[in-house]
């Protein structure tokens, strides 16, 4: 580790290989938690290049524990972290909100790292205990719509990382690979991302890997579709930014987003979303990220519809019947 900091601190980049070395390094637990912090937050100081990203995702899913859903369509929908932004869950509640629509969603997640509450947090906060039994996942998939993998439990380095990441409590590169190693491997992804930078290093593997991936960034810096500010959307056949009024919704503010200084705090928001009591921007919000990931597993479902569907899978209480058999199944 010593020689590859100060290759680093050269403001040299790593191989593709060498990125995959250091990874497996860190899942067989080599190194102490001082060349850790070290080692993530040279990448604070400096872009990520493609080549280490990859070789870095190479030696994820080399380790992870593989679960084989292959036959059922689903989507993963998850954002990167990182963002600064301390927002209510907003991507967990857009799979229930999917799930109430009809599709199935297999979401990859863990604690928050650098804010209040991720997706494993506000689960965990209703009672649900992680699991990594098969059936149990896909039980789950089938019957409520939403299987969730809980990433220390799939991907060694993952846990091994946790207590430095924690600790350091900002965005380091593991907030880059979390959405790029689903230990199931879906072909349809709705990936929230923090920069532009990180937007194109994405669409880049995902055109390489076959995967039918959307990468939204919200252009005030937040990784999901906020209506805080214009948003990209890159995708298959897609480049385009939008502003809430082509969705034909009003614009939000950072404080409408806002998830509070507790997990409970941001659990009560994300159980008002799915009740359909949260505030206008909040429900917009969601309804907003759930009609891209409907529209990510079937393109020719025109956007308007696909609000549509979004918006009436909580009015008819679709969204929370889904979350409440989910907790059922894995409590």
């Amino acid at each position: 580790m010593k020689n590859l900091l100060y290759k680093m601190f050269e403001h040299k980049n790593l191989s593709r290989e060498e990125a995959r070395d250091v990874l497996l390094n860190i899942a067989d637990g080599r190194y102490n938690d001082a060349q850790l912090a070290a080692f993530m937050t040279v990448f604070l100081m400096r872009s990520i290049t493609l080549d280490e990203l990859t070789g870095f995702r190479d030696a994820l899913l080399e380790r992870r524990r593989p679960v084989d859903m292959s036959d059922i369509k689903a989507i993963d929908i998850v954002g990167t972290g990182g963002d600064g932004k301390n927002t209510f869950n907003i991507s967990t509640a857009t799979c229930f909100v999917v799930a109430g629509s009809g599709r199935k969603v297999v979401k990859h997640g863990n604690y928050g790292a650098s804010s209040v509450s991720g997706a494993s947090n506000v689960l965990e906060h209703h009672g649900v205990k992680f699991s990594a039994d098969t059936d149990i996942l896909r039980r789950s998939l089938e019957e409520s719509g939403v299987s969730y993998l809980h990433a220390p439990f799939f991907s060694p380095a993952l846990k091994s990382v946790a207590p430095v990441r924690k600790a350091l409590a900002v965005r380091n590169f593991f907030n880059m690979l979390g959405p790029l190693v689903n230990p199931t491997l879906p072909k349809y992804q709705l990936l929230g991302v923090y920069n532009l930078k990180l937007m194109r290093l994405y669409n880049y593997i995902a055109q390489n890997e076959g995967i039918n991936c959307t990468i939204v960034h919200s252009l005030d810096g937040y990784d999901e579709i906020s209506l805080t500010s214009p948003f990209k959307v890159v995708g298959p056949g897609e480049e385009r930014v939008f502003e809430a009024a082509d969705l034909n919704l009003p614009q939000a503010t950072e404080a409408d987003l806002w998830g509070g200084k507790t997990v409970a705090d941001a659990a009560k928001i994300f159980d008002a979303v799915l009740a359909g009591k949260a505030t206008a921007p909040q429900e917009n919000c969601v309804v907003a990220n759930a009609a891209f990931a409907i529209r990510t597993l079937e393109p020719k479902i025109a956007l308007d519809r696909a609000l549509e569907e979004a918006r009436e899978s909580i009015r008819s209480g679709r969204a929370a019947q889904a979350f409440k058999k989910f907790v059922e199944i894995n409590s």
